[in-house]
């Protein structure tokens, strides 16, 4: 049920939805939901392994917004440059957060906090409150074409979607995170590399949201300083949803990709019914993070008294 449950919820909202909404289930509509959703689900699958490690990373909103300029900026320059260019800024911010957390020994919350406002000033500074506007080309035709009829982003989300599965599931680094996850001191004792095994995980995670705003920028032939904010909590949410646990050690990549879905799916909902305003959105987006919650602390307390 705790790994599961987003995937059963998803299922019986889209047979809901596509019963009530005619539109709903139209494929159209389903790939621009899909669509919409593959910016915070790269991001969310960052997080999704600085969680099972036991932290957060709060930069990665930021770093979307400062990735969609940086791309913009570097895009006259080629399509590879402007996917270069905001990837390695996101991998150099989660080195220096995962270094910071290591070796200064600083809480996760206040480092990539700190980095979260230091990100988002660069970006102002960088473009303004205005667009950066972005020459799509080659650059817009990765983000917007298609493959055999499907979307290149949906593509590009679901083969990371099965990379990062793989990683956290079949090698060792995934076992090391787990590890560290469920007990830091035990997993030391044992031999895992911890500290190095942290760094790498916020590299991680600063890489998919650096990625994530390339694309964005890509989508929008554009930069934008405010893009993907709010994207630090909306990942997070959406991966408790999925069955990530807080407290470490416990999610899979699967459970994650559906806890994104059904944040997507909340917000196509409203649009469907179009009287509801942006604010049932986070209204119905806290419910369900507090119901998972609420679930995973009744799983967690069944198992240890099972224990």
């Amino acid at each position: 049920m705790q790994a599961r449950g987003a995937i059963v919820v998803v299922i019986l909202a889209t047979l809901a939805a596509g019963g009530i909404f005619p539109n709903f289930l139209h494929a159209q509509n389903l790939a621009d939901l899909l669509t919409a959703s593959s910016f915070l689900g790269l991001v969310t699958l960052g997080q999704t392994f600085v969680i099972i490690l036991g932290g957060f990373d709060l930069s990665v909103g930021s770093m979307v917004g400062l990735g969609t300029v940086l791309a913009a900026y570097a895009a006259p320059y080629g399509a590879a440059i402007a996917f270069a260019t905001p990837l390695v800024a996101g991998l150099l911010v989660g080195l220096l957060n995962g270094l910071l957390i290591v070796k200064a020994r600083m809480a996760p919350f206040i480092v990539t906090l700190a980095a979260l406002l230091a990100l988002k000033g660069l970006a102002i500074v960088l473009a303004g409150e205005s667009l950066i506007i972005a020459q799509p080309g080659v650059f817009g035709h990765i983000a917007n074409g298609t493959i055999l009829g499907i979307g290149n982003l949906i593509v590009i989300f679901a083969a990371v979607c099965g990379l990062a599965a793989i990683v956290l599931n079949r090698t060792s680094f995934g076992s090391w995170v787990f590890a560290i996850g469920g007990n830091e001191e035990a997993a030391r004792m044992l031999g895992v590399p911890v500290d190095r095994t942290k760094i790498v995980t916020y590299i991680l995670s600063g890489g998919m949201a650096g990625l994530s705003g390339a694309l964005l920028a890509a989508h929008l032939s554009s930069g934008l300083s405010s893009a993907g904010t709010g994207y630090e909590l909306q990942s997070i949410a959406a991966a408790v949803i999925g069955g990530v646990l807080l407290t470490g050690g416990v999610g899979t990549v699967l459970g994650a990709a559906s806890g994104v879905v059904l944040l997507g799916m909340i917000e196509n909902i409203i649009n469907q019914i179009g009287s509801l305003s942006a604010a049932f959105q986070g209204l119905t987006s806290g419910i369900f993070l507090l119901l998972a919650v609420l679930v995973q602390s009744g799983l967690t307390r069944q198992r240890r008294t099972a224990s």
